[in-house]
């Protein structure tokens, strides 16, 4: 089986069909507590979802749950793609180990074409912590047939976040997104 490292998934030529690792990879304990996105220009929340700290952890979900829990679904509008960059805040803690090059790798598709990668890094988080971190989304530049046909395919827009620690992957999520009108 191939070993998953940050240069494996970064050149991954389209999004996974499975999850890359299971959810008992992620031996750092990690729990994400709070992920809000906003326009870094008007300071417009467009999406936010908060868990209560003491909310049964994913790991603890019955297995046929689990990689359902992994997977997020967001209802952007086609104005999102007037939007210039967008932040997106992580409030998350750690267990009682200590997490060294914490790096979040994402890739964004419309059907095969890799719209987007970014990677971000977060160097050191102490045991048993809570931690926040925004990193900055610059939208890529799309030519209008793209986009319109991103707009006329809800969903068919995803992207694959890989979270790695050093170079073991501790956690993948999936996620989906809808660029229609919101009536």
């Amino acid at each position: 089986m191939q070993q998953v490292t940050t240069e494996y998934v970064r050149n991954l030529n389209g999004i996974t069909q499975d999850f890359l690792c299971p959810v008992n990879a992620n031996i750092y304990n990690i729990q994400f507590l709070k992920f809000r996105i906003r326009d870094m220009d008007s300071g417009q929340t467009l999406f936010e979802v908060e868990r209560d700290q003491d909310e049964e952890s994913i790991e603890n979900l019955p297995p046929e749950y689990q990689d359902e829990a992994r997977r997020i679904k967001y209802h952007f509008g086609p104005q999102f793609f007037e939007l210039k960059t967008v932040g997106a805040q992580l409030t998350f803690s750690v267990g009682n180990k200590p997490v060294k090059n914490f790096t979040i790798i994402e890739r964004h598709y419309f059907g095969d074409h890799l719209l987007r990668s970014y990677e971000f890094q977060f160097p050191f988080c102490i045991p048993n912590s809570t931690n926040t971190w925004e990193h900055i989304y610059t939208i890529p530049e799309i030519d209008e047939a793209m986009r319109q046909e991103m707009i006329n395919n809800p969903f068919q827009t995803k992207s694959d976040s890989f979270y790695f620690v050093g170079e073991q992957l501790v956690m993948h999520n999936k996620a989906e997104y809808d660029y229609s009108s919101f009536d």
